[in-house]
């Protein structure tokens, strides 16, 4: 789904943009920060070294995603760089067509500059636009700068599933549901 490019200032004064990823020029930017991302918080449903796919692979599912009605795929990027992306992913069954879920990555260095709250106002704004009811998350439990983003947004705990990740040490985690109404 395309998305008209949006510049936002960030709390340090920079400026930001929310746009779609172009797949040529960024697809190996977008892998080298999940990777980053995922190696700066257990919060995320992956590790580092999951993140193992060729930049051609990259490209490809940029473009489905830019292609797709059902889906929207945003980068932030500030100083030339890709520094979070976000994703707001409907359901084409006709059951689930009044839903959608939502996910955000955002390097640590750029924690608590406004990038969360544009990209959501983002993916809502979207949402709404599609005329769908509700958008819904989990998160990894103990994520507690994620669950007071996500409750600043107007998110509200609907479930849990207890045990549902497994951590490298062996630990487990619960993912917390949540939902926001439109």
């Amino acid at each position: 789904m395309l998305y008209e490019a949006k510049r936002f200032t960030l709390k340090d004064g920079r400026e930001a943009v929310l746009r779609n990823p172009n797949p040529e020029g960024d697809a190996a930017a977008m892998i080298e920060v999940l990777t980053r991302i995922c190696g700066e918080t257990e919060f995320l449903l992956r590790y580092p070294e999951e993140c193992k796919w060729t930049v051609e692979q990259e490209q490809s599912v940029l473009e489905g995603i830019n292609r797709a009605e059902g889906r929207l795929m945003l980068v932030c990027e500030v100083d030339g760089a890709v520094v979070g992306m976000c994703g707001l992913n409907l359901y084409p069954q006709l059951k689930f067509r009044h839903r959608a879920d939502v996910d955000v990555g955002i390097r640590s260095a750029f924690w608590g500059q406004g990038i969360g709250t544009a990209m959501f106002e983002a993916m809502l704004s979207v949402a709404r636009e599609k005329g769908l009811r509700q958008v819904e998350l989990d998160y990894i439990d103990g994520n507690a700068r994620g669950r007071a983003l996500y409750e600043k947004m107007g998110f509200v705990k609907v479930g849990e599933r207890p045990d549902a990740v497994r951590l490298k040490d062996g630990s487990y985690r619960s993912l917390v549901l949540m939902m926001k109404r439109l």
